[in-house]
């Protein structure tokens, strides 16, 4: 019997220490995952507590009191969010009708048809994104300055074009490149000329990719700073600008609530694209 119970003991020591080993081994598993939530969430804890915060200073852990009067100031009619919300939505919805309006064509002619240069001509698109955007728009305000762009709508809206026009190009030619060809060969050959097969046949089954095209450029045009800022200030506001405005005065609530106004969008509009783009699209992304 104490040989039995022994070896019970010992089969019972060696189970406790498989189970301690194996949450061992999710340890630093779990610390990793911590500390990524920590880096996501915790940026985003402060910025809502400071949308509420009616005082809050140094060294108190959580504000001191909490309110709705920095909303009321933001959105008050003596207020300049809603002028630059709706001056980010004009901009944003310009550029992307000018961009679709280049990439949709653009994007047929590099996914559907045997170019020489495909490769060389899709990486152009990409230039505005490869050189630093400081130097890039300090020249661009001073040329449109000459022209009399600066200080426009036109003008901005020419800035986020360059750089829409990166993804909008992109995924309209991996768009129209997952749309089978014999599709509008097929509508061809039963009597349908070229723009109506376009139009009736690889438009709508492309359409879904554009969509998500145009929310991109959309959402980069709704965040674009540095382009509106050598463009467009002082004349042109835009949330961005209204951001670092209150931000550099040390308003932290109204900058916060302005980051609010602009995270929720590209939220809700990144679940909408997660929709829209189709694995077959993406993989062609490029190709």
């Amino acid at each position: 019997m104490s040989a039995l119970s022994l070896g019970g003991k010992d089969a019972a020591s060696q189970a406790a220490g498989r189970r301690l080993a194996i949450d061992l081994k999710w340890l630093p598993r779990t610390l990793v995952l911590g500390l990524i939530a920590f880096a996501i969430f915790g940026p985003l804890a402060n910025l809502l507590l400071w949308t509420v915060a009616e005082r809050w200073y140094f060294p108190h852990t959580l504000p001191l009191e909490y309110g709705f009067t920095y909303w009321a100031k933001v959105f008050s009619p003596r207020g300049v969010a809603w002028e630059s919300l709706a001056t980010s939505i004009v901009v944003a919805l310009l550029t992307v009708i000018c961009s679709l309006a280049l990439a949709i064509p653009a994007g047929y002619a590099l996914g559907r048809l045997k170019l020489p240069a495909r490769s060389l001509i899709l990486l152009v698109f990409l230039i505005p994104q490869a050189f630093p955007n400081l130097p890039v728009y300090v020249n661009i305000a001073r040329f449109f300055y000459d022209v009399g762009l600066n200080g426009t709508i036109a003008g901005v809206v020419l800035v986020h074009v360059t750089h829409g026009l990166v993804f909008a190009v992109w995924i309209a030619t991996a768009s129209f490149a997952a749309v089978d060809a014999e599709l509008e060969e097929a509508a061809r050959s039963m009597g349908a000329g070229a723009f109506r097969a376009f139009f009736d046949v690889t438009l709508p089954l492309a359409l879904p990719g554009l969509m998500a095209s145009g929310i991109f450029v959309f959402l980069e045009s709704l965040d674009e700073f540095t382009g509106s800022f050598f463009v467009g200030a002082p004349d042109i506001s835009t949330l961005p600008l209204l951001l670092y405005t209150a931000g550099a005065g040390g308003n932290y609530q109204v900058a916060s609530i302005t980051a609010l106004l602009l995270l929720v969008p590209s939220i809700a509009f990144m679940l909408v694209v997660e929709r829209f783009l189709r694995a077959d699209v993406l993989a062609r992304i490029g190709h």
